[in-house]
């Protein structure tokens, strides 16, 4: 059973000396002042994301992912992470992976930046190759346009799940809007798709009539 608590740690300071010559007292260190310190931890404290599977273990994560989605636990995280920890330059690599463990209560352990962007990179190879998967699929005629719809409208339910597991909130014209985008892209696929459909039988259809007036003539 999962439950739902507090995530508390405690974040030892070191002692800085005062530097009379300089009002920003800064650590040799990290070379942050004490008061972005201060404003980090509060920032980490107050992160409210994944405390539905505060509890859980990563194993026991994992396996609920991978029964719904091609996606790991760590990277489920850290994609989570990257989207929350943003600056001008991109996503917070140091930052995240030095305080993964409680920023994300099933990660045991801090990452460093390069195995954060690492995963952050098998999250985004993952999403395309399972868009490409999908659109072929739609594409190539081996689902009807209404086994296509369960199939979108069964994705959608997954996701909205995972998104309320990890404390993620969209608004409702955020959500229609997202839905409205996919759906115009849906009606465009499915119309491409017949399109391409009825090609391919039409020169299927004129290659036999070619092939049996040939014969013919040879006859």
């Amino acid at each position: 059973m999962i439950y739902i608590r507090t995530l508390q740690k405690s974040i030892s300071k070191p002692s800085i000396p005062i530097n009379s010559q300089y009002t920003i007292i800064m650590d040799s260190n990290s070379g942050l002042t004490v008061s972005d310190e201060d404003n980090r931890t509060k920032e980490i404290n107050k992160y409210q994301k994944f405390k539905k599977v505060d509890g859980a273990t990563y194993h026991k994560v994992n396996q609920f992912l991978r029964k719904r989605t091609y996606i790991t636990a760590r990277e489920w995280a850290i994609a989570r992470l990257c989207s929350d920890f943003k600056t001008p330059n991109g996503a917070e690599m140091t930052f995240i992976g030095q305080h993964l463990p409680e920023l994300s209560p099933f990660m045991e352990e801090p990452y460093s930046p390069q195995a954060v962007n690492q995963a952050r990179n098998a999250f985004k190879q993952k999403v395309r190759k399972s868009g490409a998967t999908f659109f072929y699929g739609a594409m190539c005629g081996f689902f009807t346009l209404d086994e296509l719809d369960d199939i979108l409208f069964e994705s959608s339910e997954i996701a909205r799940f995972l998104l309320e597991i990890e404390g993620t909130s969209l608004s409702v014209d955020d959500e229609l809007d997202i839905e409205d985008k996919i759906t115009e892209i849906m009606r465009k696929l499915g119309e491409s798709a017949n399109i391409l459909l009825n090609a391919r039988r039409n020169a299927g259809a004129g290659k036999d009539g070619d092939t049996d007036e040939d014969s013919n003539n040879k006859k």
